[in-house]
C-alpha cells in the first residue's frame, strides 16, 4: 500500500494557463489534498524556444488565483537534463537501450518503402542488435528497446484497461544527436525521482502511457497509477478553442468570476459525486476520487458557471469577499477603490451579495455606496425624480431627522410618511432610489438607508430635492 499519495501538474510555458489545463491541476490538487498527500508543480520547459518567464509567471499567477497551492519548490524539467541523460545512459550500460547511428534520409527511405509495400512505417533500426564494434564514428542518437511480442496494458483509472500491442511500439530515441534528452524520457524521470503515485492528466496523454512504461519497466520502476482524463468541449461538442470565448484562467478572473465558484464547477465538470452541484472546497476534497470522473468530453457551461459562482458569492465571508474583488479589478485593469470606498463596500456586502453571479454584477448594485456626492442620475432616475413636486424631499428629510436609524424605524417613519402624502411607499421608493442611487435600480431603500448612515442619506435627500427644484 502506498505511503503517500504523490501528484503533480506539469505545464508547459508557452501561454496562459489554459481552463483545461487549470482543471487538471484542480484534480491532482483535490486528490493529493484529500488524502493528506503531496501536490507537486513542475514547469515543462524543454522546449527553449517556445517556453518564456511570461508564461510561466502566468501559470504560476492563474494558479494563486485558483487557490491551488502546491508543496515544496517550482521544478524546472529542463535544469534536470544531466539526471535525464543519466538514465538513458544507464540503459545503455544494461543493453536495454542502443545507439543508432540511422540517419533521417535513411528512415525516410526505410518508410517510403514500407510504405509502397503495404507495410508498416514503423522504424526498425538495424543498430538494435549491432556488434558495438561495428559502430562507426558518427552521430547517433540513444533508443530505449521497446518489447517486440506480447501486449502492454494500461491500466487506467479513467478509461479501464487499455491494451497497446508491442509491435506497434517503436524504438522511442531517449537521446538526440547532441545528446540532450527528449520530452518522454524526462517527464518519466522527472515523475519517478519526485515520487509522483498518480499521474492524472488529459487523456491525449494516454498513447504515451505505454511508450513510458517502457522506461518504467526498464529501469526496474514502479509504474505510477493513471488517469486519463478526457478533454473539454464547448457547447457545440468541438474541442474547447477560442471561438468559444475565453481561455485562460487568468481571463475568468479578470471578467470578475469568484475563485471558489470557478473552483466547484471545473471539478464538476467531468466529475460527479450524485447529484450534487454545489459544493465547498472541503467537500471537494472529501468527496473527490478517481472513480467519479467520466469517460466522454464535458462541455463548457457559462451559464452553470454563473449559477454556481452566484451562490458562492452569497456564502462568502464580507471581508473575504472584498478583498477578492480588489484583486479582480487589479487583474481587470480597472480604478482601484480607495480605503472608504473598500470599506463601505465590506458594510454593504449583505444586502449585495445575495443575487450576484459575477463581481460586475456586484459592484453595479454596490454604486451607491461607492458613488460621492454630488450624484449625476441616470436617465430613469432622473425621470423618477422628475415627477416628485419641489417639496416632497425637502418635506421628508426633517422627518428622518430624529429617527432611529434602524430598519424598522426607518420603515415606520418612511410607511407613515407616504400615508401623509396620501400614497403608498411604493410610490415613493422610485424617488428615494434615484436620490441614494442616482439609478433605478438598486438594493432596497432601506438597506442603502443604513449603509450610508443618517448624514450621507440627508445630504443627498436635499441634493436631490434641489435638483427637482431647479429641473
Amino acid at each position: 500500500m502506498l505511503d503517500q499519495v504523490v501528484t503533480r501538474f506539469a505545464p508547459s510555458p508557452t501561454g496562459f494557463l489554459h481552463i483545461g489545463g487549470a482543471r487538471t491541476a484542480l484534480f491532482n490538487w483535490l486528490y493529493a489534498r484529500g488524502r493528506g498527500g503531496k501536490f507537486l508543480l513542475r514547469i515543462e520547459d524543454t522546449d527553449r524556444e517556445r517556453s518564456t518567464p511570461e508564461a510561466t509567471a502566468a501559470i504560476l499567477q492563474g494558479m494563486e488565483w485558483l487557490g491551488l497551492d502546491h508543496d515544496g519548490d517550482v521544478i524546472s524539467q529542463f535544469e534536470g537534463a544531466a539526471r535525464h541523460a543519466e538514465v538513458a545512459h544507464d540503459l545503455l550500460s544494461q543493453g536495454k537501450a542502443y545507439k543508432c547511428f540511422s540517419t533521417q534520409d535513411e528512415i525516410a527511405e526505410f518508410r517510403d518503402v514500407a510504405r509502397a509495400a503495404g507495410k508498416s512505417t514503423l522504424f526498425h533500426s538495424p543498430w538494435r542488435d549491432a556488434d558495438d564494434a561495428t559502430h562507426p564514428e558518427a552521430p547517433y542518437v540513444v533508443r530505449i528497446k521497446a518489447p517486440l511480442e506480447g501486449t502492454t496494458i494500461i491500466h487506467d483509472q479513467v478509461q479501464g484497461d487499455v491494451t497497446i500491442r508491442n509491435d506497434q511500439l517503436d524504438d522511442m530515441v531517449l537521446l538526440r544527436s547532441d545528446g540532450t534528452p527528449v520530452y518522454m524520457l524526462a517527464v518519466v524521470v522527472d515523475d519517478h525521482d519526485m515520487g509522483v503515485t498518480h499521474v492524472i492528466r488529459g487523456d491525449d496523454h494516454l498513447n504515451n502511457a505505454a511508450r513510458q512504461m517502457m522506461i518504467y519497466n526498464a529501469m526496474g520502476w514502479d509504474v505510477p497509477v493513471w488517469a486519463h482524463i478526457p478533454l473539454i468541449h464547448g457547447q457545440d461538442g468541438k474541442k474547447l478553442s477560442k471561438r468559444h470565448g475565453a481561455l485562460g484562467a487568468q481571463e475568468y478572473q479578470a471578467m470578475g468570476y469568484p475563485a471558489a465558484g470557478m473552483r466547484n464547477y471545473l471539478t464538476r465538470l467531468g466529475w460527479s459525486h450524485g447529484d450534487d452541484e454545489f459544493f465547498t472546497d472541503a467537500q471537494a476534497q472529501d468527496w473527490f476520487d478517481l472513480g467519479g470522473i467520466g469517460k466522454s468530453p464535458a462541455r463548457f457551461d457559462v451559464k452553470k458557471l454563473e449559477n454556481l459562482c452566484g451562490q458562492h458569492i452569497a456564502i462568502s465571508n464580507d471581508a473575504a469577499l472584498r478583498h477578492e474583488i480588489e484583486a479582480f479589478l487589479t487583474a481587470a485593469e480597472l480604478p482601484a477603490l480607495n480605503e472608504t470606498q473598500s470599506s463601505d463596500l465590506e458594510r454593504a456586502m449583505y444586502c449585495l451579495k445575495d443575487r450576484a453571479k459575477t463581481f460586475p454584477e456586484l459592484l453595479e448594485k454596490a454604486e451607491f455606496a461607492l458613488v460621492s456626492r454630488p450624484i449625476s442620475p441616470d436617465e430613469k432616475a432622473s425621470k423618477a425624480l422628475s415627477t416628485v413636486s419641489n417639496g416632497i424631499l425637502d418635506e421628508l428629510t426633517p422627518q428622518l431627522q430624529n429617527v432611529s436609524w434602524t430598519r424598522d424605524e426607518l420603515e415606520a417613519a418612511l410607511n407613515a410618511f407616504s400615508e401623509a402624502q396620501g400614497t403608498k411607499f411604493g410610490k415613493l421608493a422610485g424617488p428615494l432610489r434615484a436620490a441614494l442611487a442616482g439609478r433605478a435600480v438598486t438594493p432596497s431603500v432601506f438597506d442603502m438607508m443604513l449603509v450610508l448612515g443618517r448624514d450621507e442619506t440627508l445630504a443627498r435627500l436635499s441634493d436631490a430635492a434641489n435638483l427637482a427644484r431647479t429641473s
